[in-house]
């Protein structure tokens, strides 16, 4: 059961990690409220708020009950609960929580604005929607060197590029936030540095299988992936010894702001009359 999601934590799970800190900033997110985490996967951003605001209620969703049954192993706080459910069809009430954030989720999601009107659904009106999205085309340089260099071997493999991931580049975020008739919707970029002990530690997490880029090596015959494996370490070293490195990751982060939602006529007796002669 936590095969998956063992494979994504060295992958994408510790540049998630350092992703959570900035979100929750951004979020602004205030001690005592309830938040939704919309595709918590492994409950790293939950984990996020919880250690920042103590005192904040906070409920992690995810299709996979691999991952929620390793966030739910790994929870440190009593505040937290993971529940299995999806994004387009989130089992809540209308106006339960004071916030929702989703991260690195929506990219995957097969109609995010589906997903974007169920978090409005669930938000309080002048509550927050949240969300951060890698900047896969020029911001994330972990896939984008290994995208260049897949692709320089195999030019099948461009259409696999994780370029062309949808709401990945400057201002489609909000593009969508606006269209969903959220208010004061701002946008800003996420930085942040992740450290690698060696070239091993960048290209094992690939062998895991995890996301496009992991699907493309599993996919490949062992002298193919060798090929890439000797491209990449030429790439990142350019003939220098073997050794600690750093690479960027930048990731597009929004939020707007639940407008009024609209006035609901009263359902009266003459109403309950008419919609039965329409029905006869």
């Amino acid at each position: 059961m936590f095969a998956q999601a063992r494979e994504y934590e060295p992958f994408m799970g510790r540049w998630s990690r350092k992703l959570a800190p900035l979100l929750v900033e951004f979020a602004g997110v205030e001690d005592g409220e309830s938040i939704l985490d919309v595709g918590t996967g492994t409950g790293v951003l939950a984990a996020a708020i919880a250690a920042a605001k103590p005192a904040a209620q906070v409920v992690g969703v995810d299709p996979s009950p691999s991952y929620v049954a390793t966030a739910r192993a790994q929870a440190r706080s009593g505040r937290i609960r993971y529940l299995v459910g999806d994004a387009q069809t989130l089992d809540f009430a209308e106006d339960t929580f004071h916030r929702t954030i989703s991260q690195l989720v929506l990219n995957f999601v097969a109609d995010p604005a589906k997903a974007l009107a169920e978090q409005v659904r669930v938000t309080h009106v002048g509550g927050v929607v949240v969300a951060a999205v890698w900047d896969y085309g020029d911001g994330m340089q972990m896939l984008r060197i290994f995208w260049e260099e897949a692709v320089s071997l195999d030019p099948a493999a461009a259409a696999r590029d994780e370029r062309t991931m949808p709401l990945s580049r400057h201002s489609e975020l909000s593009s969508l936030w606006l269209a969903q008739g959220l208010l004061a919707v701002g946008e800003r970029p996420l930085v942040i540095e992740q450290r690698f002990a060696s070239f091993d530690d960048f290209w094992r997490p690939f062998l895991g299988g995890e996301g496009p880029a992991g699907g493309y090596v599993a996919s490949l015959t062992d002298a193919r992936r060798e090929a890439l494996r000797t491209r990449l370490r030429q790439r990142l070293f350019d003939g220098q010894p073997d050794g600690p490195m750093a690479l960027e990751a930048r990731a597009w982060a929004v939020k707007g702001y639940v407008p009024p939602r609209p006035a609901r006529a009263p359902w009266s007796i003459d109403r309950r009359l008419e919609e039965r002669g329409r029905r006869s």
